[in-house]
């Protein structure tokens, strides 16, 4: 611990600094079920009040942590995807940064929470987080409020010391942003995975699109697709009046109808890996289509939108396609994994299950922005070092 935390603190600039980072990192790693920093400083037996400042007021970049990280894990994992998710903290109070009635996926319903995505590193066998946003909902944001309330706002901003330039944005914007940090550290994704929250809006998949990202994004079953065959035609023209303007002739399906046109003769089992109580699998179906939601046409109005493939899962006994994604993966790209790749999102659940119940990750109670960030950095360096660990083959005991 005393070499690893040396290696990913080595960007603060002191070494007091350095030290209750060390220090830090520990208090998740000690024994007891409660990791929020007064139990924590009673356990290391260390100045709770020193460990308390480090946390809210040091000066020292998260950002430059997080990047080391990426690049320690990308070089231990070697990641196959990385996958965008989020995760909820529910709060009791009004003041904690971020906080305020919306879904919380922890609990499956609206409820008072902060809501966090994050980017994951994934392969079958390990996975980290190497990158967090804070959503700032719309009541934390002044722009989006009248006058007598943005100033109400303004001062709870300023008790949490969120950031002036911090406004409300939405989840798949800070997850573009994430990703265009990342690749500013010189790190770049093979593939990006997401669920039905990011993958569902268009402008999150164009935005891959222009990164050049291959994606698998969850949709609903109600996507706009048409045939992979489409293109846009017009009618002859007659010499008078305005030219006939490309446009398709047919209309677009949704994903359901598309799955069901093909039938059940088009689907294939598939086995994607080994869980906990045997073999994974289930029935699939791989179609080539063209995305036709709104966002799509009006950018893509000079050209046809490019083929991609939707990916229905339809169990035995089903009535009907349980769940959906789109893939710019190439169109040589086996079912099999097509299949592993839509599925390899259970990693990141693994890691908010450890990072939540094992490591303290939502135990913060603190109420300032930086502190909040300062947390969450060192929880993931405590994970990390506990992935690295599980890594390293162990050394045959005697019999």
């Amino acid at each position: 611990m005393e070499t690893f935390a040396a290696e990913v603190f080595s960007c603060f600039a002191r070494a007091d600094q350095r030290r209750w980072g060390e220090q830090y990192v520990r208090g998740p790693l000690t024994d007891g079920a409660r990791k929020s920093m007064e139990p924590m400083a009673v356990r290391l037996g260390v100045d709770r009040q020193g460990l308390q400042q480090f946390l809210t007021d040091a000066p020292c970049s998260n950002q430059l942590v997080l990047a080391e990280l990426a690049w320690r894990m990308e070089t231990a994992i070697a990641p196959v995807a990385w996958v965008i998710d989020d995760v909820s903290f529910v709060k009791d109070g009004e003041e904690s940064p971020g906080v305020a009635p919306q879904y919380c996926g922890a609990l499956g319903k609206t409820a008072n929470c902060q809501v966090v995505p994050s980017v994951h590193l994934v392969t079958d066998a390990a996975s980290c987080p190497v990158n967090w946003r804070l959503f700032v909902p719309r009541q934390w944001d002044p722009a989006e409020a009248e006058t007598r309330e943005a100033e109400a706002i303004r001062a709870r901003r300023n008790r949490a010391r969120i950031p002036g330039d911090v406004g409300h944005v939405v989840k798949w914007q800070l997850a573009i942003g994430m990703l265009d940090e990342l690749e500013s550290w010189g790190l770049c994704p093979a593939l990006v995975v997401t669920d039905e929250g990011y993958g569902q809006d268009g402008a999150f998949r164009l935005a891959l699109t222009e990164r050049d990202i291959p994606y698998v994004v969850g949709v609903r079953s109600d996507t706009a697709l048409l045939g992979a065959g489409a293109c846009r035609t017009a009618p002859p023209w007659g010499g008078r009046g305005r030219r006939p303007v490309l446009r398709y002739r047919d209309k677009p399906c949704s994903a359901r109808w598309v799955v069901a046109a093909a039938g059940r003769r088009a689907l294939h089992t598939v086995r994607w890996r080994v869980g906990s109580k045997g073999p994974l699998r289930s029935r699939f179906v791989a179609l080539r289509v063209r995305p036709a939601g709104r966002v799509i046409r009006r950018v893509c109005a000079s050209r046809d939108p490019p083929q991609c493939w939707l990916l229905a899962e339809w169990p035995p006994r089903q009535p009907e396609p349980v769940k959906y994604w789109l893939s710019t993966l190439p169109a040589d790209t086996p079912l099999r994994h097509l299949v592993r790749m839509a599925k390899i999102r259970w990693r990141v659940e693994h890691d908010y299950r450890e990072l939540k119940s094992g490591l303290g990750l939502d135990h913060f109670e603190g109420r300032t922005w930086s502190g909040w960030y300062h947390h969450v950095t060192l929880v993931s360096v405590a994970h990390a070092f506990c992935t690295l660990e599980r890594l390293i083959p162990k050394a045959p005991t005697a019999a």
